[in-house]
C-alpha cells in the first residue's frame, strides 16, 4: 500500500507527540531534570574538593550557581521540544510557545549572574550584574504579562475549507519533524564540541535562526492554503516576532529585555488588530 508524503508525516508525527505528552513521560522527564541538578551540585561539590579525575575537573564550573544555569537550560531543551510539537497546531499557538521560551531564557540570564556573586551570596559593590539581573528579570516579567494578555485575545485564525485541513496540518507537521531532527542534531554537536572541550557557539540563538527560516517556509506553506490577504500578513507578523526574539538572544545586555518585550508587545497588537477589523469580516 502506497502513503502520500502527507499520511507518513501523520504517521510519525502523531505517536512521537502521543509519547511526550504522556503522563509517565512528564513525570520521568521531570525526575531526570531533578536528577541532573543534584549531580551538578554534587560534581561541583567534588571538583572544589580536588575529588575528580584532572580531565574532567578542568571542565567542570567551581561555583555551586553554575548548576542553576544547567537545570534552566534543560528546562528550556523541554520548553523547545514542546514547541516543536505545538507548531502544527496553529501559529498562535506555536508564537505563544516562542514567548514563554524567551521568557524563560530572560529567567536563565538573570540566575547566570549569581556565578559573579561569592559563597555564600553576599554584596561586593559591584552593580553591574545586579542591573543585569533586574534588566532581564523585569524584562521576562514584562514578557509574562503581555503573554497573558496575548493568550487572553486569542480567537480562532483564519479558517480553512475542510479538504485542505489534512494537507495544511500534515504539511506543517512534516516541517515539525524536520525541526526535530535538526534539533536533536544540533543538541548532539553542541554536546560533543562541549565535551571535548571546545568552544561552541550559542545553541538557542542558533536554533531560533533556524526558526526564522521555518516559519517563513510556513508561511509559504499557510499561502497555499489560506491565500486571503488578511491571513498571510496576520502569519508573516507571527514570523517577524521570531526574528525579533532572535535578536532579543543576540542583543547585549539591557537591549535584549528591551527587544524581547517589544516582540511579545508586537504579537499582542498583531493579535488585537486581527481579531477587531479582519475577524469581524470574516464572521460576517
Amino acid at each position: 500500500m502506497k502513503y502520500s508524503i502527507y499520511e507518513l508525516a501523520t504517521y510519525v508525527f502523531d505517536p512521537l507527540h502521543s509519547f511526550w505528552q504522556n503522563e509517565k513521560t512528564e513525570r520521568a522527564v521531570a525526575g531526570i531534570l531533578i536528577g541532573c541538578f543534584l549531580a551538578a551540585l554534587l560534581g561541583i561539590e567534588l571538583g572544589r574538593q580536588g575529588l575528580l579525575p584532572a580531565a574532567i575537573a578542568t571542565k567542570t564550573p567551581s561555583s555551586h550557581y553554575a548548576a542553576v544555569g544547567i537545570a534552566f537550560t534543560l528546562v528550556l531543551v523541554l520548553e523547545v521540544i514542546s514547541f516543536i510539537f505545538v507548531l502544527p497546531c496553529s501559529f498562535s499557538k506555536s508564537v505563544g510557545k516562542q514567548l514563554e521560551i524567551l521568557c524563560l531564557i530572560l529567567m536563565r540570564n538573570s540566575f547566570k549572574e549569581l556565578v559573579n556573586f561569592p559563597e555564600p551570596i553576599t554584596f561586593t559593590g559591584n552593580m553591574t550584574p545586579i542591573y543585569q539581573i533586574l534588566s532581564d528579570g523585569t524584562g521576562a516579567f514584562v514578557v509574562f504579562v503581555l503573554l497573558g494578555i496575548y493568550y487572553r485575545v486569542q480567537k480562532s485564525g483564519p479558517t480553512l475549507k475542510p479538504s485542505f485541513k489534512f494537507s495544511y496540518v500534515a504539511s506543517k507537521k512534516l516541517v515539525a519533524l524536520l525541526l526535530l531532527g535538526l534539533f536533536m542534531g544540533l543538541g548532539g554537536y553542541v554536546f560533543f564540541r562541549s565535551a571535548m572541550g571546545i568552544h561552541s557557539f550559542d545553541f538557542f540563538s542558533t536554533f531560533y535562526t533556524i526558526l526564522i527560516f521555518s516559519d517563513i517556509l510556513l508561511v509559504l506553506i499557510s499561502q497555499r492554503f489560506l491565500p486571503a490577504f488578511h491571513a498571510v500578513f496576520r502569519n508573516s507578523g507571527f514570523a517577524l516576532v521570531t526574528l525579533l526574539i532572535r535578536l532579543a538572544l543576540a542583543a547585549p545586555p539591557f537591549y535584549n529585555a528591551a527587544l524581547g518585550v517589544a516582540s511579545a508587545g508586537f504579537a499582542v497588537l498583531l493579535t488585537i488588530a486581527y481579531n477587531s477589523f479582519y475577524l469581524k469580516d470574516k464572521e460576517s
